[in-house]
């Protein structure tokens, strides 16, 4: 995650690591069809940037015959990637200041952290690590809050949170007009994934809006979405419930 301007997003941008492990375990990646939706066709030198514990590494390096490079600045979220995918060339450092030559990679992949970056700084060097016709890709994915019954279980999306940050443009990416690039282009992916009462529990403890909260706070959360998971006639029977996901993608090419 990254570093940002304001202190409160800054805060929330660096506070995964604090819940690695369980981040690892719950949070879903994005589906493979999104990742072949964004990729260019051909690309054998990608860079996975803020790549977390490695959802989206290990989709590239299952389709990208060439080198992945995994960049993450937190060393807690970078432990948990090494020992999941032992091998991958891994990188602690910022988007910001990308320790690359230029003309580096044919897409730069960035999966539900781009909102976290200082895009002024991030995108110049966007683009200078990308090649001609290279592609900067961003996935954000996740429950379809969309659908009344996962609203109420994890919460609807705010303009602003009790830490004051703004996500009205959480899953925005606004290039500066000068930036070298095609017209974006945009589609959505919806899916669903089994999860457990106990699994619904654990994805909301991944939340930055939780993970920043004082334990008594965080205890209270928890405890409310466990309490409407096991009203949930499926989750009550003690089965698993098939949730709703979207991924929203956008890519656009370096010209």
């Amino acid at each position: 995650m990254r570093f940002v301007s304001d202190p409160a997003t800054a805060s929330r941008a660096l506070s995964f690591g604090a819940v690695a492990d369980t981040y690892d375990r719950y949070r879903p990646g994005p589906p493979g069809e999104a990742v072949d939706w964004v990729l260019p066709a051909g690309a054998t030198d990608v860079l996975d940037l803020g790549a977390g514990t490695g959802a989206l590494t290990r989709l590239l390096l299952g389709r990208v015959p060439g080198k992945v490079v995994a960049l993450e600045p937190d060393s807690r979220m970078r432990a948990v990637l090494a020992s999941r995918s032992p091998g991958v060339l891994l990188v602690g450092a910022r988007g910001e200041a990308l320790p690359f030559a230029a003309a580096s990679f044919d897409a730069v992949v960035v999966a539900s952290a781009w909102h976290w970056m200082n895009t002024d700084l991030t995108v110049p060097e966007v683009v200078r690590v990308l090649r001609t016709g290279g592609r900067l890709c961003v996935l954000w994915s996740g429950p379809a809050r969309s659908v009344e019954w996962v609203a109420d279980l994890l919460g609807r999306k705010r303009e602003a949170d009790s830490a004051g940050s703004d996500d009205r443009h959480r899953r925005d990416v606004e290039l500066p007009p000068e930036a070298p690039f095609t017209v974006p282009e945009t589609t959505i992916i919806a899916w669903s994934m089994p999860m457990t009462r106990d699994e619904l529990v654990g994805l909301a403890r991944t939340y930055s809006s939780v993970i920043t909260r004082p334990e008594s706070e965080q205890t209270e959360i928890l405890d409310r979405v466990d309490r409407l998971a096991a009203a949930h006639p499926a989750f009550a029977a003690g089965t698993t419930v098939d949730v709703p996901m979207r991924c929203l993608c956008w890519r656009a090419t370096r010209l």
